[in-house]
């Protein structure tokens, strides 16, 4: 049975993962080109098969990448050096990267937190956002498949193609 994605109208789950799939490209080209002058580390969380992970490898040549997830699952050429890689639940990964990075490090973080229950997607997202934030620098870019509200976020506008609530960018623009 086809789905209904918000105001797109029917399709298949085909349909809606393939548009998934060209939103999170486009989001990504459209933040390799606007962080070109802005130094700092790389966060992928969620490595799922390791294609977006690859994809920012080719993009953001030069930048250290670092990787979270619960285990790994990745195609063999997707899967990061054990220094680049931090596994286990996110509550207690991140403040490990706090703790390695330093604060004020990142300027790019990739989320993919879908698990196909929006709660407790929406629920991950809210837990992690503080933790999220001591890692990112002023100017930094979040970019991923749930909303995220905290008063030192901006709403980035979506590139070209890309439908409202299909990913979303924010950038860290603390007070």
């Amino acid at each position: 049975m086809p789905i209904t994605a918000h105001n797109w109208g029917p399709m298949s789950r085909l349909d809606s993962f393939i548009r998934r799939l060209q939103a999170q490209r486009a989001c990504l080209d459209w933040a390799a080109a606007k962080l070109q002058h802005l130094p700092g580390h790389v966060l992928e969380l969620g490595l799922g098969n390791g294609r977006t992970y690859d994809h920012l490898r080719e993009r953001l040549a030069g930048r250290s990448i670092f990787v979270f997830d619960r285990q790994v699952a990745a195609h063999p050429d997707c899967i990061p050096s054990d220094e680049r890689l931090f596994l286990g639940d996110f509550g207690d990964t991140l403040p490990q990267a706090i703790a390695r990075l330093g604060r004020r490090s990142v300027a790019l973080i990739h989320f993919d937190l879908g698990s196909g229950e929006d709660a407790a997607s929406r629920a991950l997202a809210r837990r992690i956002l503080p933790l999220l934030c001591e890692l990112m620098k002023p100017g930094a870019l979040l970019i991923g498949d749930q909303p995220m509200e905290l008063a030192d976020l901006a709403s980035v506008p979506l590139p070209e193609g890309v439908f409202p609530e299909r990913y979303f960018m924010f950038m860290y623009n603390p007070a």
